[in-house]
């Protein structure tokens, strides 16, 4: 028997103008002025009648110049990440010390907790599957940090968390400065900042409704606590949605609170949900382009074409199930069509379809890479210190922070075979923004691409994966492959 949201049914009307496409004037007035509040300079996001909107250069870029950073509207990392890596919940910045980094690691070791699946900065697709695993092999990596054993050498606890405690000081680890941690105003112990500002902006967008402390302005913790478990145990996708919803109905309230002022807080000024406010709220994430998740995630390789109908419905039944548990925790009478199954699935699919990964080197493996550059005896000095901790971090010591997130003006960003530009972290990109780089020459009026997969598969494969995100790909690789 198929599921039916009552709230579906009940706000189709409501449900309906929030999904409908947003008109080419209002797409091209919202980006306007974003890129101006966030002084992108040299890019306009225009209407291409081929392929809907999509970022194009207002002057000339040189080969392997920055074209732009986005700040992401949402954005987490991966649970089994952060047995790994402490970062800022909201920048993604990381926080504490390099020692306090490694210390952390190896205490949750001892406490048989293992790392993450995701191997150095290289992240697959975001709704992957984790698997924890301990590190059984000696790895030396291709800048020449290696553990020196052929299996991970555990240390004794008293050493580990004297260094997690900042008791203990590694050589040179003060050319590596990191932000203090900053707890979370309303007293989770699940985020983390690396400033007030951080913190208090995180909390003003979304983190009041999705915090598990005491100063939650969640309808029920113990609800959020049972839709938190339920997402990091079957998809970490719906953490996005929930903060996506969370951030919606906070920017309604504000508006409607800056709008009461204005009518001098006359009761008859608005009674009940105002679809005008709910649909300006809805405005960062109308732009983006949706689909049905369970209509347009990829059928996995180990479920046979045949199974593709149930796979699609299960797909659906457990969004249905992670929206009840949402719905008990948070719940606002006037935002009620966020909470229907069809916004909600909207939601998700549209981090599917436009996610990017959330990527951000580790400063560990810059230390360690520091102390093997080191001259001779200096270096053979400070090894006789920072060798046992390296051998107890095993190949994983370069573990950087990973998740998924949407970017604004990234996710306008179409697509080509033969790209002209890439995402790209830079040495000095130390936090969650998107950064984009040439791979050669624009100029001023061609658009921006990006590689949505990767390029250097055959012409089948290419577009076998690009058919998932809904189109065939015409760019000139493609023509030329094909003919």
């Amino acid at each position: 028997m198929e599921l039916i949201c009552p709230i579906d049914q009940r706000c189709s009307n409501q449900i309906a103008a929030l999904l409908r496409p947003p008109s080419p004037p209002l797409i091209q007035e919202y980006f306007e002025q974003l890129i101006s509040k966030r002084r992108c300079q040299g890019i306009k996001v225009k209407q291409n009648g081929e392929f809907g909107k999509g970022v194009f250069a207002d002057t000339d870029f040189e080969e392997e110049e920055l074209i732009f950073k986005d700040q992401m509207l949402v954005g987490a990392q991966h649970p089994s990440n952060k047995i790994d890596c402490l970062v800022c919940s909201y920048c993604f910045k990381f926080i504490g010390s390099v020692e306090q980094q490694i210390g952390r690691r190896l205490y949750l070791k001892t406490l048989g907790i293992g790392n993450s699946s995701h191997n150095g900065c290289e992240s697959n697709s975001s709704d992957e599957d984790e698997e924890n695993h301990f590190v059984q092999n000696n790895h030396i990596s291709e800048n020449g940090a290696s553990s020196s054993s052929g299996s991970t050498i555990p240390l004794p606890t008293t050493t580990v968390q004297s260094l997690m405690n900042g008791e203990f000081a590694l050589p040179y680890s003060n050319k590596f400065p990191l932000p203090p941690i900053i707890s979370c105003p309303g007293g989770c112990e699940e985020a983390f900042y690396c400033s007030k500002s951080c913190a208090e902006a995180d909390w003003e967008s979304s983190h009041c409704l999705l915090c598990t402390g005491e100063k939650s302005e969640c309808c029920s913790r113990k609800a959020l606590l049972k839709f938190l478990q339920h997402a990091n145990e079957t998809n970490d996708i719906f953490l996005l949605a929930a903060k996506a919803i969370s951030f919606t109905i906070l920017r309604y309230r504000k508006l409607k609170a800056s709008h009461l002022s204005e009518q001098e807080k006359t009761a008859s000024s608005i009674l009940g949900t105002d679809l005008s406010l709910l649909l300006e709220a809805w405005k960062p994430l109308l732009i983006g382009h949706k689909r049905r998740w369970w209509d347009c995630v990829s059928l996995p390789d180990d479920v046979d074409a045949s199974d593709e109908a149930t796979f699609r419905r299960e797909i659906r039944e457990l969004a249905f199930t992670s929206l009840q548990l949402l719905k008990e925790a948070i719940f606002d009478t006037e935002c009620e069509p966020l909470f229907s199954l069809e916004i909600y699935g909207h939601i998700i699919g549209m981090f599917e379809l436009n996610n990017l990964d959330l990527v951000v080197a580790s400063p560990v493996e810059d230390y360690f890479l520091y102390i093997d550059d080191l001259a001779y005896p200096v270096k053979k000095e400070a090894e006789k210190i920072t060798q046992p901790y390296l051998d107890a971090l095993g190949e994983d010591y370069s573990i950087c922070c990973q998740g998924t997130a949407f970017f604004p003006l990234q996710s306008c960003m179409n697509h080509s075979c033969c790209p002209n530009a890439k995402a790209f972290k830079r040495e000095e990109d130390r936090d969650g923004q998107a950064t984009i780089i040439t791979l050669r020459p624009i100029c001023k009026g061609d658009e921006v691409t990006i590689s949505y997969i990767d390029e250097e598969l055959s012409f089948e494969e290419r577009q076998a994966l690009l058919a998932d995100y809904g189109f065939r790909c015409r760019c000139p690789k493609c023509l030329d492959e094909e003919t």
